[in-house]
């Protein structure tokens, strides 16, 4: 680990984002890792991802990941996901403060009173959340799959958390009662989009569609041409040749790459996750050259997560 921390000097880099990709590469075959990256991240860090992916994608690429270093160039519940999923690996945040504020609202005691409230509805827990909440769930969900699951399970009531936005796409979907946990959960990012922002864009890209996630509020929902994952953003793209993207604005750089021919919009410039953007190219190379931070998950917690966790991804 010495040698390889010593063969280069920080002071080499002078903030060149060519060097410290470079020095990247060399330093993950080095250590035979490899590095998932979210679609809200930045493009430099896209640039230099083995997969970019939503939560769904990068949950299953997880799975079949044979390097012997993960490094998760996501949030925190990303990394826990993935190390419940390889416990004998290691999977390295680049950053402690690549958090979710989301998933931290939802706290055990919201999910220990929907129970005793609604013994008898599945707990169905985002995967954007703690790995001590998905320990309680019977299952868990992405953005992408909420819907089909809630749709399968065999109960007319479930207990949600912690997106009461998602809650809401998905009762209506679905027609079943959702019961949100905690009653106010949400992104503040997704929470910035207005029907002013709808109006705005409609006025100024008349040939655009909207695409727009289910993170936001139902009234923005409403007004959606599509309303999708960021997976789903991927793939339903190629259904027109103008979009406004009701995401965070990264999403925007992600498809403009994908599809050079199409144009993209963000729905606001704003729309910045701050949780994603903590992490730069210098703490993946500070990652990989010190082996940090290292993410661990107390194997009782991991144990009852990972039964939540591999259930939604026989049932998606």
């Amino acid at each position: 680990m010495l040698k390889i921390k010593n063969l280069v000097d920080d002071r080499e880099f002078g903030g060149d984002s060519m060097d410290l990709a470079k020095e990247i590469l060399r330093l993950k075959e080095d250590r035979n890792a490899i590095i998932l990256a979210h679609n809200y991240q930045l493009p430099e860090i896209q640039d230099i991802a083995d997969f970019v992916g939503d939560s769904l994608e990068l949950a299953r690429k997880a799975v079949d990941v044979e390097a012997d270093v993960i490094v998760f160039a996501g949030v925190d519940f990303m990394a826990e996901t993935a190390k419940i999923l390889n416990p004998d690996k290691i999977v390295l945040l680049p950053t402690k403060r690549a958090t979710c504020a989301m998933a931290n609202m939802l706290k055990v005691r919201h999910i220990l009173e929907a129970k005793a409230k609604y013994p008898d509805a599945p707990v169905v827990l985002y995967v954007n959340s703690t790995a001590e909440a998905k320990a309680y769930a019977d299952v868990t969900v992405t953005s992408a799959n909420a819907a089909k699951i809630v749709a399968k399970l065999d109960s007319d009531v479930v207990i949600f958390g912690p997106d009461k936005n998602l809650a809401h796409y998905v009762a209506k979907v679905t027609g079943k009662k959702v019961i949100p946990i905690p009653p106010n959960g949400h992104c503040y990012v997704h929470r910035k989009f207005t029907l002013e922002d709808v109006e705005r864009t409609r006025k100024l890209y008349p040939q655009a569609r909207l695409m727009v996630h289910p993170e936001c509020d139902p009234a923005v929902q409403d007004r959606a041409d599509i309303i999708v994952s960021t997976g789903g953003m991927v793939r339903r793209a190629c259904e027109h040749n103008k979009w406004v993207v009701f995401t965070e604005r990264e999403m925007v750089y992600r498809l403009s790459k994908l599809y050079p021919g199409k144009k993209f919009y963000p729905a606001r410039d704003d729309a910045v996750c701050m949780g994603m953007k903590a992490i730069t190219l210098r703490h993946i190379y500070e990652s990989l050259r010190d082996m940090k931070y290292k993410v661990e998950v107390p194997e009782e917690i991991a144990k009852k997560a990972r039964k939540a966790i591999e259930r939604m991804l026989e049932m998606s």
